[in-house]
């Protein structure tokens, strides 16, 4: 089992940094970050931090090819290929549908997943070949070339799915691995993975050989339920992303969120925390001490044949930043991320 860490860039640049440098001295295997506007920029972000590392690997989980143009995905993942002596890669899906609604773009008008997998081909296309010519029905280019090329034989370009069941296939067929985001039972992990493996068969690839990802909500403390109010007052904030089915495979009918998105929609960010029952948000998330986490990742995850956990670490300060909510006794991210080092990986080793 592999991990990595997944952060949504928005604390000063110099801590994100030190997190960088910390995730890479304990070994893990990733820093992702969201590529989203609302956010500082992940590909300035890691160039700064090529140099200060030595082995962990950076990329987007995920960019969205709706608002970034794929060439312009393989160009910058290439670049930071190159300042990372090969250590990048790239994750893609639709992007963020609420922040594609503050573009006025509706999601439903964008083909999501045909616009992903000709996406993947074309980012595919440029990283192998460095140029490209194509009429999609997406995207279209002639004769169109990079100087950024990539030090990788072949970096890995992998999809982020949540609805399934075509996006899961699809990312095994079409990729090099699927990251789910949000999904923290054992029955979605196995659906997930069902079709993923129908996926695979069609490629005449092994699914155990692909990039198998789960990307969860997370807190880590010694005071269990500090750690679970972190989670608590992000949950709703992620879970109003999930699509019913999606919701329903986690053991939560989609009335039970309703409020908390009305809240949500409306504004009110304290309330939706409040509207957010705290049965719910263990369900919806892994949190607590680690052995807490350790024993729900083992029994919910892992025997489904995951073999990557992408922790979005909550701490006090995202908490305040996003929600405009003080917690307390809730470790910072890199006491964290050693938390985990420490006391949940080797669970796994």
């Amino acid at each position: 089992m592999k991990f990595s860490y997944v952060m949504l860039p928005d604390y000063p640049l110099e801590e994100s940094l030190r997190s960088i440098q910390l995730a890479d001295e304990l070994g893990y295997y990733a820093v992702y970050a969201a590529d989203e506007t609302w956010h500082k920029d992940l590909w300035l972000l890691f160039a700064a931090a090529a140099d200060k590392t030595e082995n962990v690997r950076f990329g987007p989980s995920v960019s969205g090819v709706v608002l970034r143009e794929p060439t312009l995905i393989a160009q910058a993942a290439a670049t930071l290929d190159e300042l990372t002596n090969g250590r990048a890669e790239v994750v893609i899906g639709s992007g963020n549908f609420g922040l594609l609604a503050q573009y006025k773009i509706d999601w439903s008008d964008t083909k999501p997943l045909s616009r992903v997998l000709e996406g993947a081909k074309v980012i595919r296309t440029f990283l192998d070949d460095g140029a490209i010519t194509m009429d999609g029905e997406f995207f279209n280019y002639a004769g169109l070339f990079t100087f950024a090329r990539p030090v990788q034989e072949r970096m890995p370009v992998k999809i982020g799915a949540m609805r399934g069941p075509k996006s899961f296939e699809a990312s095994a067929e079409f990729s090099d691995g699927c990251h789910h985001a949000l999904s923290y039972t054992r029955e979605a992990y196995e659906y997930m993975v069902e079709h993923c493996r129908i996926g695979a068969e069609r490629a005449g690839k092994n699914v155990e050989d692909l990039d198998l990802g789960a990307w969860v909500v997370f807190s880590v403390g010694e005071d269990s339920a500090a750690a679970k109010e972190a989670a608590r007052s992000m949950v709703g904030l992620y879970a109003s992303a999930m699509p019913p089915e999606q919701l329903r495979r986690n053991g939560v009918e989609p009335d039970e969120l309703a409020p908390v998105i009305a809240a949500l929609g409306a504004g009110d960010l304290g309330g939706a925390i409040d509207l957010t029952p705290p049965a719910l948000a263990e369900r919806l998330s892994i949190a607590g001490t680690p052995e807490e986490c350790a024993e729900k990742i083992k029994r919910e995850i892992e025997p489904a044949g995951i073999n990557h956990m992408i922790l979005a670490i909550t701490d006090a300060a995202l908490v305040k930043a996003l929600m405009g909510r003080e917690v307390a006794g809730v470790p910072d991210v890199d006491t964290q991320l050693r938390l985990v080092h420490d006391r949940v990986m080797p669970s796994f080793a």
